[in-house]
């Protein structure tokens, strides 16, 4: 399948791509130095505070759609809350965030911990509540419709392996460890399907799709719709295809939706929907992963790694860095 790439944007041209870059390796350094301390929410207030102001010392007027929260639970970096240096003025740009996907990850040190942001065009990406999302994602090179949540998890797999030419227990999927995902993975195990269990982490569970290295063929399960609509911006830009639904818990999750403009509950979301036009992509490791290698520190610097892609140019950038201490 030939991805056609969608045009470049001269508004996100005035908002560089390695800045973006910057603005995660700020997260995730600041993150790193509580890597192991057993603090979740020590080592997500830091990468909250670095990101925040990195965000701020760039000259756009960017609105926060996918972030901490709403306004009333999270304290920065909520959804609707203003960034940049140039509100009114500068370009207008949806801003979707995890200063740090894995924070329970960073806490007791293990690994894929990120620091991940996209950014879109005002309206170019999905403001998804903060609910659970069922997600359903394949990497390039198959046929579109290859994959549907209406379907069974067994008939997705089916699905894909046709579409690969291989038998169905050659594919390998990845399923976050929850007991929630039990019955698929028992459904899975019994077409004789490797699957790789991840603890937390699902920017990063959707994104090993795209990279055949990883081994895994498809992503399955539920996790945070917020991540879903990220992992959605790195899928534009990388390739492949994904789906999502989301799934509510109670009543309180419904008119938090319904206050969002989403009235259909049974929707599926196509990746279109989640993240459209050019958008950029940036994510760096904060503790050592199967995708980026975590911060370390050296006698006289810091190390990162990052990656930031764009769906214009369909460019995806791997970025290693030296952070000399003292220097700004």
């Amino acid at each position: 399948m030939t991805r056609a790439s969608p045009a470049a944007s001269s508004t996100l041209d005035r908002v560089l791509v390695l800045e973006m870059v910057r603005v995660t390796e700020a997260a995730a350094i600041a993150a790193s130095e509580l890597i192991g301390r057993g603090d979740e929410k020590a080592a997500d207030h830091v990468a909250v505070e670095a990101m925040r102001a990195a965000l701020n010392q760039l000259p756009m007027d960017g609105t926060v759609v996918i972030g901490e929260g709403e306004r009333d639970e999270a304290p920065m970096l909520y959804i609707g809350e203003k960034v940049g240096s140039a509100q009114g003025s500068g370009p207008k740009i949806d801003i979707a965030l995890d200063p740090l996907e894995g924070t329970t990850i960073t806490a007791n040190g293990g690994p894929n911990a990120l620091a991940v942001l996209a950014i879109a065009e005002e309206g170019g990406l999905l403001n998804a509540p903060d609910t659970y999302m069922q997600k359903l994602a394949i990497g390039p090179g198959y046929p579109d419709g290859t994959i549907d949540l209406a379907r069974s998890p067994s008939d997705n797999i089916r699905a894909i392996a046709k579409a690969k030419g291989v038998a169905p227990n050659e594919i390998i999927a990845c399923v976050l460890g929850r007991p929630r995902h039990a019955e698929m993975i028992a459904e899975l195990r019994s077409l004789g399907c490797g699957i790789k269990l991840i603890p937390d982490g699902d920017v990063a569970g959707v994104i090993a799709v795209t990279d055949p290295e990883t081994g895994i063929d498809v992503y399955m399960g539920s996790g945070g719709a917020p991540e879903g609509v990220l992992a959605a911006a790195a899928l534009r830009c990388a390739g492949g295809q994904i789906q999502g639904r989301l799934l509510f818990r109670n009543d309180d999750e419904i008119a938090r939706a319904r206050r969002w403009g989403i009235d259909d509950l049974d929707r599926i979301y196509s990746l279109e929907d989640m993240a459209k036009g050019d958008c950029i992509f940036a994510a760096t490791g904060v503790t050592d992963g199967s995708l980026l290698a975590g911060v370390h520190r050296r006698k006289n610097c810091l190390t990162t790694e990052s990656i930031v892609m764009r769906a214009s140019t369909g460019t995806v950038r791997r970025i290693s860095a030296e952070h000399r201490r003292g220097c700004s």
